[in-house]
């Protein structure tokens, strides 16, 4: 349960959030540049953001970043590189799975934490981060068992956090996320459809899944995200607070604004 006032976080974009812990800073799922649309331009999908980057990843203060899985708008060499020419120290968490393909993309292998679903660690003082299994529509894992998508638990003392990373609900996730007292679910509410799928998009939550994951797993506020950046991957906000609106959960629902600091305590 939240028992320390004026907790914040702020919302990057597609899946990012910045979130204070203490005197740090950590940063998930930062998508910061331009480089889905250099990669896509000309095909079916172009990636062309419907708005600038909210922050330059240059001028932004960061002591961790903990990247969900390998898909360039959760794992950005443009925007990691950046980073990291802005904070030397910063470490970066990336799941076991996906370390040879950030190693690939030119990340300091001594930057790296690497992340096993279920294993519990503590990389700053004060913020305990336990990553939990993500299905991108569904659990992939490599032949060591590991998962190649992750959703990440952090606990700061203040405040229970749970980012799905790219998710659909799968058996036993509300059992998880109930065990570890959530307080607030940063999910993705895009949905996902067969279009999508055939043309390579795998995709997510819908809002009405996300508010009944939050129900049953007895989490008060959802946060939802991963809407707005792309016109083919996306869902109108009228229509996330009209599902929101007709839900018979009690969950909080905050529909975030980009770059905007959002309270949760």
């Amino acid at each position: 349960m939240i028992d320390a006032p004026g907790v914040s976080i702020q919302w990057l974009g597609q899946a990012g959030f910045v979130i204070p812990v203490g005197t740090h800073t950590v940063v998930i799922d930062p998508y910061l540049s331009d480089s889905l649309a250099v990669k896509y331009a000309g095909t079916l999908f172009e990636h062309t953001r419907t708005f600038p980057s909210p922050v330059d990843p240059a001028e932004l203060t960061c002591d961790l970043v903990i990247c969900t899985h390998r898909h360039t708008d959760h794992m950005d060499c443009e925007t990691l590189v950046a980073l990291l020419g802005a904070n030397p120290q910063m470490r970066i968490c990336v799941p076991r799975a996906e370390r040879d393909h950030a190693v690939a993309l030119g990340l300091p292998p001594e930057s790296l934490i690497e992340m096993s679903a279920g294993r519990s660690f503590v990389p700053l003082e004060g913020l305990t981060i336990t990553p939990i299994p993500a299905a991108h529509e569904e659990l992939q894992t490599n032949d060591d068992g590991e998962h190649h998508f992750l959703g990440v638990i952090l606990e700061t003392g203040a405040v229970t956090i749970y980012h799905s990373g790219d998710c659909v609900p799968y058996d036993g996730l509300a059992e998880t996320l109930r065990s570890a007292k959530v307080d607030v679910a940063l999910l993705p509410v895009n949905g996902r459809d067969g279009y999508r799928r055939r043309h390579g998009v795998p995709g997510n939550f819908w809002i009405d899944e996300a508010l009944g994951l939050c129900q049953a797993a007895h989490i008060p506020t959802l946060i939802g995200h991963h809407f707005g950046l792309f016109d083919f991957n996306t869902v109108p906000p009228a229509d996330l607070d009209r599902a929101a609106a007709m839900s018979s959960t009690t969950t909080r629902w905050i529909l975030p604004t980009v770059g905007e600091w959002i309270p949760i305590c």
